[in-house]
């Protein structure tokens, strides 16, 4: 039984780039699990790789989570608590956990390929366990400083885990992990967990490529005398064959999704669900998408990314959303129309941007469709005098039947094309009343306006 007591999570990224997909469904689970337990959501920027990360990436990874309404009730940064990781390193050298050892990349490149060849799993053979106090000193009299070691206790970890269940490691099969660089850098396993023990945080939930760095970490909880908090590995996405991920999608940014036109909610939506009992069924609120949320419903199934129904999913929020909800950004594009313009146009949309050629057909000049001038002749002469309403698009339909004698889409069909240059949209009674009658009457006449 999973406590929800007191639940703090983290979202960590490191700011070395822009939130994609992936990392983007760790931060909205995260989120979710805590405001549906009442808990904190903590973000964490794990900046200690100073070679590539940027304050710009920061605060790009801060907009991205603010633009999907993933507000953060706490916020760290790794940067700034060197000195704690500091004092953990010299508690686990102090009680012999921590270990230097002396080989270069090459060196150790060469011993991977012979066990490998040999037929033995990649492990470090824990060589400079071995070395004297005199060797040690030779080393570094020549220069080389020795990068450091937890020295793992080969036994077998166990955790309940919240999606996979009971799982379990043996800790043999791992080679014991750096957690300090030769230049003296905390690696990503120590600092996380120094800052996981500091900051209170009881929940971990991340992707199931962690799931071997999550037993050495169990191992490092203890070392430093605390708790591991309770674990949750999601299964990783894949493309919609079911094949890992290509670059091409693994890596679409938050960034550029936005500027596709995508809604928040659409990418909140489908990857809260993606993973899950639930279906992937349109959601206008984050309140919405807490109310449905539980841990349990994640599975170790593969779930799978399919660009083409996140487009999907999008038109259908679109299609309900409240004019109220887009008019700030409807005017940012230009477009000045009220509600009933909005409610004329939402149900053709895939992206909010589309609402731009609707208003250039109601204001705008378009090129209008006419295949049969004697056609759109007849139908301009029948054309009724203003003003308009929804009812004038069935009269006016009526009278150029009885004019042409034509029905069905030989009639609708040639006066859609003329008047919106378009071969399917709006409903027309909606439409047509938001375009004056001079543009339709010039759109008749082979003009464009």
């Amino acid at each position: 039984m999973t406590s929800l007591n007191n639940v703090t999570v983290r979202f960590a990224p490191s700011p070395t780039g822009r939130l994609h997909l992936g990392n983007t469904r760790t931060a909205i689970v995260n989120w979710l699990f805590a405001r549906k337990a009442g808990g904190t959501f903590l973000l964490r920027m794990d900046d200690t790789d100073d070679e590539r990360s940027t304050e710009e990436f920061a605060q790009g990874i801060e907009e991205d989570l603010t633009w999907l309404g993933l507000t953060w009730d706490q916020f760290a940064r790794q940067s700034d608590r060197l000195d704690r990781y500091d004092a953990a390193v010299e508690r686990l050298k102090a009680s012999g956990r921590l270990y230097p050892c002396y080989e270069t990349q090459d060196e150790l490149g060469l011993k991977r390929k012979a066990q490998l060849s040999a037929g033995r799993p990649p492990v470090y053979d824990r060589a400079s366990l071995n070395l004297t106090d005199a060797e040690k000193a030779e080393k570094e009299a020549a220069g080389i400083n020795p990068h450091w070691r937890f020295k793992l206790i080969h036994e077998e970890e166990r955790w309940t885990d919240l999606v996979r269940g009971e799982s379990h490691y043996h800790m043999a099969s791992l080679s014991d992990p750096v957690l300090l660089r030769a230049d003296g850098r905390p690696i990503y396993t120590l600092a996380s967990v120094v800052d996981d023990i500091e900051l209170g945080i009881t929940h971990i939930l991340r992707g199931e490529d962690h799931l071997t760095n999550s037993a050495a970490q169990i191992q490092l909880f203890k070392a430093l005398d605390a708790e591991p908090p309770q674990m949750g590995h999601l299964s990783l996405l894949t493309d919609a064959e079911g094949r890992g991920l290509s670059k091409r999608l693994g890596s679409l940014s938050l960034q550029q999704l936005r500027g596709d036109g995508l809604e928040a909610m659409s990418i909140n939506t489908m990857l809260s669900k993606l993973g899950t009992s639930d279906p992937v069924e349109p959601r206008q609120s984050l309140d919405q998408l807490v109310s449905d949320f539980d841990i349990s419903k994640f599975s170790r199934a593969t779930p799978r990314f399919d660009p083409a129904e996140l487009h999907g999913l999008n038109a259908k929020i679109l299609h309900d959303k409240a004019f109220t909800s887009v008019e700030e950004r409807l005017s940012e594009m230009g477009i000045t129309g009220e509600e009933p313009f909005w409610l004329a146009v939402r149900g053709n949309l895939e992206l909010l941007p589309d609402t731009k050629l609707w208003w250039d057909v109601c204001t705008g000049e378009i090129d209008p469709l006419i295949e049969d001038a004697e056609y759109a002749s007849a139908a301009a002469a029948v054309l009724p005098d203003g003003p308009w309403d929804h009812g004038t698009w069935k009269a006016w339909a009526d009278a150029v039947k009885t004019e042409t004698g034509r029905k069905g889409k030989q009639l609708f069909m040639p006066l859609r094309e003329a008047v919106t240059g378009q071969s399917r949209g709006p409903d027309m009674g909606e439409l047509l009343p938001l375009i004056p009658r001079e543009k339709v009457l010039a759109r008749l006449q082979g003009s464009r306006a």
